[in-house]
């Protein structure tokens, strides 16, 4: 049995990543893929709770240091549950953020070394990563005008401005070191022209695994 497919949709908020994960899916599985769609951080009970610690507004203060762990702890359970099962299974899995996010987010947003980042990353991955990656790349701006008009800012949404600056560049600066694993799509287009990026990287990906 061959080895499913690893795909990870990445952006910044208001990007529109539920709307095209679900596009994504349903894509594969007209392709005949049987495909397992998740999230980060999350997709086990364990990793979703600790998605409520990262994600909600505490009364306790969440350090930094912190932050960065707790990621790597709900991907480390996540991993063991639900991806490598997958994966081994000859399943293809989907996932709304991954690695990519925490070099994003804590590397950039919270300027943590990268090399510390990536010490932690093989510790938890053994070297698993994306097969592919497609970055959903909008102005920070209209970003957070999206996000702002579907619901109330969760504890990453309410950052300064500045915040998702950096962590948009770090998406960019990764994009253009790994142009074979990513795939950058222009999300400011229509819907329609977003999805049709997406299906040609997708067409191409399910060329390569014929």
């Amino acid at each position: 049995m061959k080895t499913g497919k690893f795909l990870t949709l990445e952006g910044v908020e208001g990007v529109g990543k539920t709307t095209n994960l679900n596009f994504i899916a349903s894509y594969l599985e007209e392709a005949g893929k049987e495909i397992v769609t998740t999230r980060e951080p999350g997709g086990t009970a364990i990793a979703e709770q600790i998605r409520g610690l990262l994600l909600n507004h505490n009364e306790e203060s969440l350090c930094d240091e912190s932050e960065l762990l707790l990621m790597f702890a709900a991907r480390a359970q996540h991993l063991k549950e639900v991806i490598k099962p997958a994966l081994d299974a000859g399943k293809w899995v989907l996932c709304d953020r991954f690695t990519d996010a925490t070099y994003a987010y804590q590397g950039g947003g919270r300027h943590f070394n990268m090399a510390d980042i990536s010490w932690i990353e093989n510790f938890v991955q053994k070297g698993l990563a994306p097969n592919k990656t497609i970055l959903l790349d909008l102005s920070v701006e209209v970003g957070l005008k999206r996000a702002a008009s579907r619901s109330e800012p969760d504890r990453f949404e309410s950052e300064k401005k500045a915040f998702f600056e950096d962590v948009r560049q770090v998406y960019l600066d990764r994009a253009k070191a790994e142009p074979n694993r990513f795939c950058v799509v222009d999300a400011s287009q229509t819907i329609e022209q977003v999805q049709q990026s997406i299906a040609c990287y997708l067409d191409e990906l399910l060329l390569d695994n014929v």
